[in-house]
């Protein structure tokens, strides 16, 4: 199983401004656009840690699921939520042609555990001989800070911060997360069982 973030979250989407006040920075100093791109540096770092933890993609972003077969022929969990749209699903054979898979013969299942792609009508289709399903899918809780839930923002504002106050120390000092942070996110984590065949 591999997931592929498409694309970054956007710079504009990150709370700079609001992440300076969380750390009382000062304003208006000539290097500020230097501190900026510091501080963007910990919010996705930071965002990393906590949706690898979670399993949940804060920010709305793009994703590519591959997987060599149907984790059951009923329905393939996705290993990353809330899920808002699927955009199409390909089955691709040894030589690397795909064939794409109608819309009709699956549905999202919004779930903010466990999402899952579900046969309609039956069951999904058979995967090649030695190929694999390749699932395109749409998946944060929205395109801007402000639609995060309160304590996932703030875990990582704290989150950043321990990165920003520990910048010059030691990795063994950043790696870990500190209790706060962990109270917070506590509740969206979800224990992951996925991959192949059930």
């Amino acid at each position: 199983m591999t997931l592929i973030e498409q694309a970054a979250v956007p710079a504009e989407a990150l709370p700079v401004a609001e992440f300076r006040d969380h750390l009382r920075l000062g304003t208006g100093f000539a290097d500020l656009g230097a501190g900026d791109t510091a501080l963007v540096a910990y919010l996705r770092a930071a965002i990393a840690a906590i949706e690898t933890r979670t399993a949940k993609a804060l920010l709305a972003r793009d994703f590519l699921l591959t997987i060599e077969d149907w984790r059951s022929t009923q329905g393939q969990p996705l290993p990353i939520a809330p899920v808002s749209a699927i955009a199409a699903v390909l089955l691709r054979d040894a030589a690397g042609n795909a064939l794409v898979v109608e819309p009709a013969r699956y549905r999202l299942v919004r779930d903010m555990s466990r999402p899952r792609v579900q046969a309609v009508g039956g069951s999904l289709p058979l995967v090649p001989m030695e190929g694999a399903v390749e699932i395109s899918f749409s998946a944060g809780f929205g395109p801007g800070w402000d639609s995060l839930p309160v304590d996932l923002a703030q875990a990582v504002f704290l989150l950043a911060a321990q990165y920003y106050e520990l910048r010059h120390e030691g990795i063994a000092e950043v790696q870990a997360i500190p209790f706060g942070v962990m109270a917070l996110i506590e509740p969206w984590r979800t224990v992951r069982v996925l991959g192949g065949r059930a």
